[in-house]
């Protein structure tokens, strides 16, 4: 014989898909029905001598009841695989009335051979699965036969109550015997637990066995009244087989159904492994199949394949996309797409050779559009989390070295000292590269650019534990070290950090090829040291921006802080002297109010209040040119509450115009280290009867990198107070998404810089529109700053902006005129008409 015909063979036999258990199963099986067959025919039998019936007529009688009990069966799907119903109960008790009970193994494996060979005509079962039910059917008959037989001797006995009790425990020895053993071929196939197939088998066959029963109960009584009783039985037995049919199909609908809404539910998830996997297992439960294939296409087209089995395990691989699924009876498959997106393909494999029918095919169908949705969900939900990934990335960094931007310096350097004890050293060396701009004219701006990647490359292979180096802009760059040690060898800490200094030129200045030209990278470096606590990262900027100059003023490349050269610390200090003269009278602090509108409707939807100081030397000075020595002196606290009592007036006074419109005041990030503030604003809405949620407090996203206990217990006192929150420059920190997690907040301000760039830079537009779609789907208002122009109105109204303020709308004004406006603002909204020209005025 040839490989090809012996693999044939084999096919059709079912042994090279059969597990070697099973297989040892089905043999044990055989050998003990025909064991039982040859037995019981081997036991003489008395027989009556007026019996009317000869011996071979009874056998046959048997085998003829056995093979009619098995063709009318009913099939359903249960845990892997196929499960058949029949009659074989009725079949045993009227065959223990007519025959012998040894011969009725023999019978049993007779007619229930017949039947089902007759059966795997149009079932083409392997031959292996015969042979199996057969010795099933066989094995189950023979233990039934046996309890039975040690309870009575039914064999043309008169139906007593006992002789009932008998033929009851033996048919449900037979029912229990086939389950077991079919569920334990089923078990040894797939490698799961016995149980669920059995389960499945007896719920199925429960009603079918009352039947049953009754039925075989039945026949003994008509033959023994009159045979011809007999020929009304076919119609009620169709009814019933017609009844258990429509039963089975009842309970299986009404399991896919509920199992189906269980299963598409545990697909709401945004994650596409966690989809992919739920999908896996819902299937396999929802269609009871032995496999499963999800196919999901990746970026770049690359295909991913989650498979499972009946057993439960679900496994994940790259692989090829599909190929065309074969045209088997028992498989289903389906492309996964929504719209014209193609998202994957759906693949099952039934449990059994049976097709599916028309609920199977519908409930697939609808699983599978499911399954599509939820996978398009999570790969946009996906795509949103890289978005703004990139976004908070490229907030915090320099698009053309990588390394952290000014605002990113600023806030971690400022984190990092924090977390210093006071008066640890620290040293800030400030670089600038000598010639750059020489370099630009030169060899133009790509050669500029290349350049600076190799020093910043450079720069970065010189970085040690606890130092933070980053890109100021232009041909800046900045280095905090916090290791710095107290003493090295003797040595002060300028000392050391004047000597990472010249080792960072002496690096730097290793010829390099930049264009074509070969050339050295001289910098000047400005180094500072400073006990943490004693100023922040700012502070030392500017006092390395000084020694800085120095060394390029001295012709040196490394020079230190001179103190004494220094004029800005004296005029800071003078600042601040005259900061506490102006907080005692009431003319030099005044607040300049610029409300915020609706896009929609033109309503005003809050006010933010600015400050301004009317020096009587220096002029009208903004928050830019004293906000910063406040911050880290000790006056913040007082001109904080100076501010919120300004404010809180202003909005009191609105109260009794009739105007409900809530006013913002930015919040510095020392001051919410003061337990004390959220006693103090409650006090201050008492005083001036102000309801807490008209009061706004504006909080930039330097604090949200604090995760200091103080700074949350103090946000989260305020919300208890029922003040609101709102993130200022949003999406210039790093931690904006992480923030919103941690502190409840009510209101985001995208900062202006994205806003006047939006039309000109597809990133800062990106980053406005991720960050409108994260604001509604979290439900906070959004409001836009700094919007200058109509095309910036109409472009963040598209987007779903709440609202914005700038000058394209208002520019700050004093609090004697917001109430006019404020008003005029409401009028026209309540009369539905937008009252703000195109070029801002009122």
């Amino acid at each position: 014989m040839t490989p090809d015909r012996g693999h044939r063979a084999l096919d059709r036999l079912g042994l090279r898909d059969t597990p070697a258990r099973v297989r040892l199963l089905v043999g044990a099986l055989l050998v003990v029905a025909l064991t039982a067959a040859i037995a019981g025919c081997a036991v003489p039998v008395r027989l009556a001598p007026d019996d009317p019936l000869p011996p071979l007529a009874r056998f046959g009688i048997a085998v003829a009841v056995f093979g009619t009990a098995q063709f009318a069966r009913l099939r359903f799907r249960a845990t892997a695989g196929m499960v058949s119903i029949t009659w074989g109960e009725a079949a045993l008790i009227v065959s223990l009335y007519l025959a012998p009970a040894g011969w009725l193994p023999a019978a049993a494996l007779v007619g229930t051979a017949l039947a089902w060979g007759l059966l795997s005509l149009t079932d083409r079962r392997p031959v292996v699965d015969l042979v199996r039910i057969v010795a099933t059917v066989t094995a189950a008959t023979g233990l039934g036969v046996v309890v039975t037989s040690a309870l009575g001797q039914p064999f043309l006995a008169p139906p007593t109550p006992a002789l009932a009790l008998a033929l009851l425990a033996g048919a449900s020895t037979y029912l229990l015997t086939g389950a077991a053993l079919g569920g334990l071929a089923l078990a040894l196939r797939h490698g799961i637990t016995v149980a669920p197939p059995v389960l499945a088998a007896l719920r199925g066959k429960l009603l079918m066995f009352v039947g049953n029963v009754v039925v075989g109960l039945l026949v003994i009584a008509l033959i023994r009244l009159d045979p011809r009783w007999l020929l009304l039985l076919p119609p009620p037995c169709w009814l019933l087989q017609q009844t258990y049919r429509h039963r089975l199909r009842a309970e299986e609908e009404r399991r896919t159904w509920r199992t189906f809404a269980e299963t598409t539910g545990t697909l709401n998830q945004l994650d596409e492994r966690a989809v992919a996997t739920a999908a896996v297992t819902g299937a396999l439960t929802l269609f009871r199949a032995e496999l499963v294939d999800v196919y999901l296409v990746g970026d770049g087209g690359r295909w991913r394949r989650y498979r499972g089995d009946v057993g439960g395990r679900v496994a994940q691989r790259q692989c090829t996309p599909p190929e065309p699924a074969p045209a088997t009876g028992n498989g289903l498959t389906r492309t996964l797409t929504v719209g014209a997106t193609r998202v994957g393909e759906l693949r099952i494999r039934l449990a059994g050779s049976t097709a599916p029918n028309d609920s199977e095919q519908d409930a697939f169908t609808a699983f599978a559009d499911a399954l599509a949705a939820a996978l398009h969900d999570a790969a946009t939900h996906r795509e949103l989390r890289r978005v703004a990934e990139r976004s908070s990335y490229d907030a915090v960094h320099d698009a053309l070295t990588g390394l952290v931007n000014r605002a990113a310096l600023l806030s971690r350097g400022d984190e990092a000292l924090r977390q210093l004890s006071h008066g640890h050293p620290v040293a800030l060396l400030l670089l600038d590269v000598n010639h750059f701009k020489e370099v630009n004219d030169t060899l133009g701006h790509n050669a500029g650019d290349h350049l600076l990647q190799l020093t910043a490359s450079r720069l970065g292979s010189l970085v040690r534990p606890g130092d933070l180096l980053g890109r100021l802009g232009g041909d800046e760059f900045a280095l905090l070290t916090t290791a710095l040690p107290v003493v090295d060898n003797g040595s002060a800490p300028m000392t050391y950090a004047l000597r990472r200094a010249r080792e960072i030129v002496e690096r730097l200045a290793a010829p390099t090829e930049v264009s074509g030209v070969r050339m050295s990278t001289e910098v000047s470096v400005g180094v500072v040291v400073a006990g943490a606590g004693t100023a922040d990262l700012a502070e030392l900027l500017r006092r390395a921006d000084i020694a800085m100059y120095q060394a390029k003023k001295g012709g040196g490349s490394v020079a230190s802080y001179d103190n004494s050269r220094d004029a800005g610390s004296t005029d800071q200090l003078t600042l601040l002297a005259e900061l506490r003269e102006a907080l005692a009278v009431e003319d030099q602090l005044q607040l300049a109010l610029q409300p915020a509108v609706d896009l929609a409707t033109g309503a005003p939807t809050g006010v933010e209040a600015l400050v301004r100081w009317l020096h009587p030397r220096r002029g009208l000075l903004t928050p830019a040119d004293f906000i910063g020595p406040v911050e880290h002196s000790e006056q913040l606290g007082a001109f904080t509450r100076y501010v919120l009592d300004k404010a809180l007036a202003v909005a009191a006074g609105w109260a009794r115009d009739g105007l409900d419109v809530p006013i913002s005041v930015n919040i510095s990030a020392r001051s919410l280290l003061d337990p004390r503030l959220p006693a103090e604003i409650a006090e201050a809405l008492r005083r001036h009867d102000v309801p807490p949620r008209r009061l706004v407090l504006e909080i930039t996203e330097t604090v949200m990198m604090s995760e200091l206990e103080v700074v949350d217990e103090v946000l989260g006192a305020l919300r208890a107070l029922g003040v609101q929150i709102a993130v200022d420059d949003f999406g210039t920190g790093f931690s904006s998404l992480t923030f919103l997690t941690r502190v409840p907040v009510d209101e985001v301000k995208v900062d202006r810089s994205f806003v006047i760039r939006m039309a000109d830079s597809p990133e800062a537009a990106a980053i406005v529109r991720t960050t409108v779609g994260l604001a509604h789907e979290l439900g906070l208002r959004v409001v836009a700053e700094g919007v200058e122009t109509a095309e910036q109105r109409i472009a963040l109204a598209e987007l779903g902006c709440t609202a914005a303020q700038g000058y394209h709308f208002f520019k700050p004004m004093p609090a004697d005129k917001i109430s006019a406006v404020l008003g005029s603002l409401l009028d026209s909204a309540t009369a539905n008409v937008f009252p703000l020209r195109a070029d801002g005025a009122s």
